[in-house]
C-alpha cells in the first residue's frame, strides 16, 4: 500500500488535523480545505511533482501498476491547484494549461489501466511529467509574487 500524505497535518485514527480542524480522509488522500492560499497551491504543487517524479521512475522500473497510482494522484493534485488558482493571477493563467495537459495525459495511462505494458503508460506519463514540471514553475511564482 502507498503512503498517505497529510501534508504537514497530523493524522489519527482516520482523520486528519490542520490547524486545529478534522478534515475526513476520503480514498486514501487527506481532504483539504481549498481556499486558494499559496502555501495550498505550493504544498500541491510538490506532492504532484513527487508523484509524477515516482510515477516515471516506477514506468522505468516496469511497475505498471504505480503508474496508474502516482497518475492518479497527479491528476488529484493538478484539479486541487486549478480550483485554488487566484482567478487574476497571471502566473496561475500561465500554469493552466500545463496543468490540463497533466491531467490529459494521466486519463490516457488510466485508459491504458495497469495490464498493458509499462511501456504503454510510460509515454503519455513522461508527458504528464513535463507538463507538471512545466506548471510548478509558474505555481512558485506565484508564491514568489506573494511573498513580495
Amino acid at each position: 500500500m502507498f503512503p498517505l500524505r497529510t501534508f504537514g497535518g497530523l493524522f489519527i485514527g482516520g482523520a486528519v488535523f490542520l490547524a486545529g480542524f478534522p478534515f475526513a480522509l476520503v480514498a486514501g488522500f487527506a481532504g483539504e480545505a481549498i481556499g486558494g492560499s499559496v502555501k495550498d497551491l505550493q504544498e500541491h504543487s510538490q506532492a504532484m511533482i513527487k508523484d509524477a517524479e515516482d510515477m516515471v521512475a516506477h514506468g522505468g522500473m516496469g511497475d505498471a501498476k504505480a503508474i496508474v497510482h502516482h497518475c492518479h494522484e497527479v491528476t488529484k493534485h493538478a484539479e486541487a491547484i486549478l480550483k485554488a488558482i487566484p482567478p487574476a493571477d497571471s502566473h496561475g493563467k500561465e500554469a493552466t494549461p500545463h496543468l490540463q495537459e497533466a491531467i490529459r495525459q494521466c486519463q490516457r495511462v488510466a485508459k491504458f489501466g495497469d495490464k498493458v505494458d509499462p511501456g504503454v503508460t510510460l509515454n503519455p506519463g513522461t508527458k504528464a511529467r513535463a507538463a507538471v514540471r512545466e506548471a510548478a514553475k509558474h505555481i512558485a511564482a506565484i508564491k514568489d509574487e506573494a511573498a513580495q
